[in-house]
């Protein structure tokens, strides 16, 4: 069973994930890295959805990291759910919220990560996640010495730079703005992070 702050963690790291996304980033095609990043690909390409993306590509890491800790993937696998949903649900709204905020795309990109970063590293911080590669860093942080959100960012950096091939360049500079924020929000979040049950 999931205590309070792991499921308080997992709204409130959903709710930031979900509205970085269709409120900072989807309005200007701008990427975040991770699985995050290949499901914003997919969806400027070809309108799948972000948050079903999320889901389906999070299937084979969930398998790999099942048989080390059952503990954290029960509540990541919640944390991908409800992150999945918000992220599908808030879609229809985004362009109201570009329209009625006017930021400049620098704000935008920089805000959207660091909302991303905290929303990821909330979670991570009580032990679950959204899946993805962000679960497979925390799974990989238990053997090597490297702090997770520093993980996270060298992650995301691989698939910006595979995203710039279909981006125009000032998309690709905002999309480096977007991970170098998110990782690190993520990394002051997971500092010294302590053993939450």
């Amino acid at each position: 069973m999931l205590s309070l702050p792991k499921i308080a963690a997992i709204i409130s790291g959903s709710f930031f994930i979900a509205i970085a996304i269709n409120f900072f980033l989807m309005p200007l095609k701008v990427l975040d890295g991770g699985l995050i990043g290949i499901a914003l690909i997919l969806n400027y390409l070809f309108k799948i959805k972000v948050g079903l993306v999320m889901l389906l590509m999070s299937i084979p890491i969930f398998i790999l990291i099942w048989r080390h800790h059952h503990k954290t993937i029960y509540a990541s696998i919640i944390g991908l759910l409800f992150s999945s949903y918000l992220i599908d649900l808030l879609e229809p709204y985004q362009y109201y919220f570009l329209y009625y905020i006017e930021w400049t795309p620098i704000t935008r990109s920089i805000l959207g990560g660091a909302l991303i970063g905290l929303g990821l590293g909330i979670m991570l911080k009580y032990d679950c996640s959204t899946g993805g590669l962000d679960l497979l860093a925390h799974y990989v942080s238990r053997f090597v010495p490297i702090n997770i959100g520093l993980m996270i960012f060298i992650m995301d950096g691989i698939v910006v730079s595979l995203g710039a091939l279909l981006l125009p360049d000032d998309t690709f500079i905002l999309s480096l703005l977007t991970v170098t924020a998110g990782g690190v929000a993520t990394g002051l979040c997971t500092m010294n992070m302590p053993e939450h049950s």
